[in-house]
């Protein structure tokens, strides 16, 4: 549940906005046939500042980042 966990911080939060940014920018640069990579770079863009993950509920965990950090508090306790 580690890869979770880092998910739902604010550091896994930033690394998705970070991944998202830097595909949709590699794939302007590139152009032509590579601009779909600046498309697919919208889902981890989106996902970082919405704060969510589409992989926790495949993991069986929350999808909102919030109510997956509050679960955890809760599990620490």
């Amino acid at each position: 549940m580690g890869f979770v966990k880092f998910m739902s911080s604010v550091t896994g939060r930033v690394a998705r906005v970070v991944a998202g940014l830097a595909l949709i920018a590699l794939g302007v640069v590139l152009g032509g046939g590579w601009l779909v990579l600046a498309v697919v770079g919208l889902v981890p863009l989106g996902a970082g500042l919405l704060d969510v993950c589409l992989f926790r509920p495949v993991l069986r965990a929350p999808f909102s980042g919030k109510r997956a950090r509050s679960m955890g508090q809760k599990a620490g306790a």
